[in-house]
């Protein structure tokens, strides 16, 4: 959410750098419900001074104009509560703003690759893809899934089911262990709020999975990420400096429709209704989100270091970022089958953005209340990094060779086979 008070008194700035995030939102005429909507607010408060007056006086003939006044501010506050929700309508549509130093684009043909880091094997074979190993395996079924679920699901079987589960708690030992995040076991369940705070609504409604349930006000849906939970934990919190940074990571589930992804990746489980994913939440001082930014990075790809896996580091552009971010680092793996990298983590500091959604503050060294800043990132994406094991140590007779740091978290299995 953005601060009203900026776009007035830098509105032409603030047009250019909407521009940059691609997107199509008309605001011109928030100006002008600003205006009127401070006007209002500003007979009412005369109104009030009058009336206060009146009832000073206690001048019993003044009575009925007491009484009009009354009926005046009633609607005057009718006509501002008004004002006031088309004003919040435009504002929690509007992305947030890029820094500086993220680049123009439309899309990812714009991004800037910063490092590339690991060894791509070479293989004396061609690479089959992780769905063809995994049902070769006979430990993927996507046709079972089908049946039970529906298109993009998965059944994962027997050893990649313990590789799953692996990946899982060799991450949450790193990070907690190594990284110094706080391990969270969160509800998989947000609220409408929860999910307003982060940014997952109004804007993307249609991408998340709501459930019914008999109280019609009391909206509940599915985490499409552990962030909305892990960063609403600070929502309506004024935080002790002395606190800070608070990190977080947890394992769950996720859940998304992949709304306006019909047709993309259809095979496998790149792009999933259901998958799990570690995530890691940062809380810090506003002034400290882009050096956060770089350790959360390191953090996630140190996951990929210690498993071996090539990768790298892309600097996303302004049109390619997720709505509440400010910058955005992905990091991509290389996927042998496809001769490409895939996004495997994304890392995003948003600064003050979801904390001015989630009313999230700190007291500063002045002892000033300000707004905290917000990060998130993929440390990493379980299913994904489940594919890129598969296709970068696959073996020409289908097997699959278990990295060495997953062999203590897989009972000392060292290679995994089809019976």
């Amino acid at each position: 959410m953005h601060n009203l008070k900026d776009i007035r008194n830098n509105f032409d700035e603030f047009v250019k750098s909407i521009k940059e995030r691609n997107v199509d939102i008309k605001f011109d005429n928030i100006l002008s419900l600003d205006k009127e909507n401070r006007n209002l607010i500003q007979k009412k408060e005369n109104l009030e001074k009058e009336k206060k007056e009146i009832s000073k006086s206690k001048d019993k003939s003044l009575f009925e104009k007491s009484k009009s006044i009354s009926l005046e501010i009633d609607n005057l506050n009718a006509k501002q509560i008004k004002f006031k929700s088309q004003i919040d309508d435009i504002l929690s549509s509007l992305p947030n703003l890029p820094l500086k130093d993220v680049p123009s684009g439309k899309d990812e043909s714009s991004n800037i690759e910063i490092e590339k880091k690991g060894e791509i094997k070479k293989f004396d074979f061609k690479p089959k893809s992780h769905y063809e190993l995994g049902e070769h395996l006979k430990m993927l079924d996507f046709d079972v899934s089908t049946k039970t679920t529906g298109s993009r699901f998965v059944f994962v079987k027997d050893k990649l089911a313990l590789l799953e589960r692996a990946l899982s708690n060799f991450m949450l030992d790193v990070h907690t262990k190594e990284n110094d995040y706080e391990e969270i076991s969160p509800p998989l369940i947000a609220n409408e709020n929860s999910m307003y705070g982060t940014g997952q609504l109004p804007k993307f409604e249609n991408d998340q999975f709501e459930l019914k349930i008999d109280e019609k006000n009391d909206r509940k849906f599915l985490i499409p990420t552990a962030e909305v939970i892990l960063t609403n934990i600070v929502k309506d919190k004024i935080l002790n400096i002395k606190n800070l940074p608070l990190r977080f990571v947890a394992s769950t589930s996720c859940f998304r429709k992949e709304a306006g992804s019909y047709g993309k990746d259809t095979k496998g489980m790149i792009r999933q209704h259901q998958f799990y994913k570690v995530e890691l939440v940062s809380i810090v001082e506003n002034n400290k989100c882009e050096e956060e930014l770089e350790r959360m990075t390191n953090c996630a790809s140190m996951i990929l270091d210690k498993l071996k896996l090539p990768y790298r580091k892309v600097l996303l552009c302004a049109g390619d970022m997720g709505f509440s971010a400010e910058k955005t680092y992905d990091i991509e793996v290389w996927l042998p089958s496809e001769n490409k990298y895939r996004e495997i983590s994304s890392c995003s500091s948003c600064g003050t953005f979801q904390a001015r959604r989630m009313k999230s503050r700190y007291k500063n060294s002045k002892n000033d209340t300000e707004f905290v800043g917000t990060l998130n990132g993929s440390g990493l994406a379980i299913g994904r990094t489940l594919i890129a094991i598969l296709e970068n140590y696959q073996n020409i007779d289908g097997s699959i060779t278990v990295p060495e740091v997953l062999i203590p978290y897989m009972n000392n299995l060292d290679i995994i086979k089809s019976k």
